[in-house]
């Protein structure tokens, strides 16, 4: 009787150690909110980037992407200029691959926005730089600053005087700039009549990262601007470190503008893989940005066939 007594005990002691031990295992709720509340700390979801122009390791003006604080407009292009200033406050957001191209000495005196054009005024240090990079310089700030979501036209003053003339090259400019300025700017003439310009958007490589570079061709070409642009895109001969991903069999068939919507109908070519008819993303880019710079238009569609099989719009390029 004693022997299964005791037996009888040790097993429910047993019992009672197993349960204790397994109560203390399982974490109680308020642990699991502590670890959960530890690992969203560590999360971001509100991290916010935008457009920026920089020197790439070519020596172009590339497209690239910056982290920032804000997007309200006036602060927003503060923060971007920042970042362009050679060894500026925001200088060590930019990627691997780019440079800031702002002389280092330049002051930022006001910002202002009316309507859909910023004004600019710096210190004269931001043209102290050679004839080559004085052009490079402006390119990327108009650029820059033009990506900035209704923000058309910028007007620079260097220390409260408007800049119409580049001080070493002696180019006049407008007083109210746009991107009609061109960026990279190649020279393709045969003629003193007649000339006009097209920009078109290549890829280049840098550490395994695709970014996007926009050529200016000033040329006689006068045909409509989306037929150069998917001959030059689908050509062959590639640019000087930049590429296409466009097939070169790919045709445009046909295209429209209504409603500030470009509709742009392709042969099959377009497609990277026919049978899921996809389409690259560099392709995509590619044809939408150079679109965007050369058309008043904010929706590029898509077409094979008569049917949509894909869609940019403006903003989501930004």
């Amino acid at each position: 009787m004693l022997k299964k007594m005791s037996i009888k005990k040790i097993i429910t002691s047993s019992i009672v150690l197993m349960i204790v031990f397994l109560i203390y295992l399982i974490p109680t709720p308020s642990d699991n909110k502590e670890k959960i509340q530890s690992n969203i700390e560590y999360v971001n979801v509100d991290v916010k980037t935008h457009t920026i122009y920089l020197l790439d390791n070519n020596n172009y003006i590339s497209k690239t992407n910056i982290k920032v604080n804000t997007l309200e407009t006036e602060e927003l292009a503060k923060e971007l200029i920042q970042a362009m200033i050679i060894e500026g406050k925001n200088s060590d957001q930019i990627p691997s691959g780019f440079q800031p191209v702002i002389n280092s000495n330049t002051k930022i005196n006001s910002i202002s926005l009316y309507k859909d054009t910023l004004k600019i005024d710096l210190s004269k240090d931001f043209l102290n730089t050679s004839q080559e990079m004085e052009e490079k310089t402006l390119e990327a700030l108009v650029y820059t600053l033009t990506s900035i979501q209704n923000v058309n036209y910028i007007i620079l003053y260097l220390d409260g005087k408007i800049l119409t003339q580049l001080p070493q090259s002696k180019i006049n400019l407008p007083s109210t700039l746009n991107r009609q300025i061109g960026i990279n700017k190649k020279y393709e003439l045969t003629s003193t009549k007649n000339i006009t310009s097209t920009t078109v958007f290549y890829v280049h490589k840098y550490n395994d990262n695709y970014f996007y570079t926009p050529i200016t061709t000033v040329h006689n070409d006068q045909r409509e601007k989306i037929e150069i642009i998917i001959d030059e895109l689908s050509s062959s001969k590639t640019q000087n470190h930049l590429m296409s991903f466009l097939n070169s069999n790919t045709n445009l068939v046909d295209f429209k503008i209504q409603d500030k919507k470009m509709t742009v109908c392709f042969n099959e070519n377009i497609f990277n893989d026919f049978d899921k008819k996809d389409i690259l993303e560099e392709v995509l880019y590619t044809i939408s940005l150079s679109i965007y710079d050369n058309y008043n238009v904010e929706e590029v569609i898509f077409e094979v066939n008569n049917q949509e099989i894909a869609k940019t719009t403006i903003k989501s390029l930004e």
